[in-house]
């Protein structure tokens, strides 16, 4: 998404809202959703198997009209899909989900909420542009803002497994870079429907290799895993794309961006409110200060485009 999308004037002006609506909460729960599941089913299967039913219905849905003939995908397509939902869905949302065994889903979503930032990061590595001020400014609080959720006041965090949601962040953040310039199905619900596929199936691999399927207990499963499981599989993987995906073509792109600092704080008060998580000064000081950096980095770059000079 390297432009700013066009916006479509027709139709009812609070559909889009509403789908941004559907981002802010669904997205923001599944991070409770994750908890829920993984308490009775292993974390890295749990992942593969929601985003293999996820894509292969999707692909299911949309393939027959928009990935046959020549609007198949072709080989360079599905390889791009295959490093993107290996970066993204594998190292970032499978670490996530692994490392919420440990860490309340609350503090793992204020460490995800610095995507953002190592998003313009990388992006300058990458292009070979100019590290702002305001990018150091913003990774300097996302970094401090994550030191401390782990280590500030009233903090009991196991460290590595804080470390490895941050991992995950980055991972996150650097398949989101690649996924703008690889070359991709045209359709982005074909392209969703094969990342889901080719991350599911990685996933389930690799939990394979590391013995999950001998500690996967059918009948220890719980129902609240399973509703957890169906959430995230129809919630959060079907439904919050496509109503990303529509306001993300219907509103100005820094509008939409606005759900990186409100889905932290959905994934928070559903872990205090309904899982039973601690919430002191370490979660508010800390993720305040992320959500301060978020903030810098998507309004900077909207008050960038909005007084550049014009061009003439």
């Amino acid at each position: 998404m390297l432009t700013e999308p066009k916006l479509t004037t027709s139709g009812p002006r609070v559909l889009p809202w509403l789908a941004l609506l559907t981002v802010y909460i669904v997205w923001g729960s599944t991070y409770f959703g994750i908890r829920v599941a993984i308490d009775t089913m292993p974390p890295l299967l749990m992942a593969g198997f929601r985003f293999l039913i996820a894509g292969a219905v999707m692909l299911a849905i949309v393939g027959p009209r928009h990935a046959r003939g020549p609007k198949r995908p072709t080989g360079r397509q599905l390889r791009s899909a295959v490093i993107v939902a290996a970066l993204m869905l594998v190292c970032g949302n499978g670490m996530v989900s692994v490392a919420e065994t440990g860490l309340d889903s609350g503090l793992a979503a204020l460490i995800v909420a610095t995507v953002p930032v190592w998003m313009v990061l990388v992006n300058a590595v990458v292009t070979r542009t100019r590290v702002t001020a305001l990018m150091w400014v913003a990774l300097a609080l996302g970094l401090a803002g994550v030191g401390l959720l782990v280590g500030g006041p009233g903090a009991s965090v196991d460290v590595g497994l804080a470390l490895l949601v941050a991992f995950g962040a980055l991972c996150w953040a650097s398949g989101s870079v690649y996924a703008r310039r690889a070359p991709l199905p045209s359709h982005p619900l074909v392209t969703a429907s094969l990342q889901m596929i080719a991350g599911g199936l990685i996933l389930i691999a690799v939990g394979a290799a590391a013995g999950e399927f001998g500690r996967l207990d059918l009948s220890a499963v719980s129902g609240a895993s399973i509703a957890g499981f169906a959430w995230l599989v129809v919630a959060g993987s079907m439904l919050a794309y496509t109503a990303y995906g529509y306001a993300n073509t219907t509103l100005p792109n820094d509008t939409v961006a606005t759900y990186a600092y409100v889905n932290p704080v959905v994934a928070v008060a559903l872990g205090v409110l309904a899982g039973d998580e601690a919430f002191g000064p370490n979660l508010l000081l800390g993720g305040g200060v992320i959500v301060l950096a978020v903030v810098l980095i998507v309004g900077g770059k909207s008050l960038t485009r909005r007084f550049r000079p014009a061009r003439t």
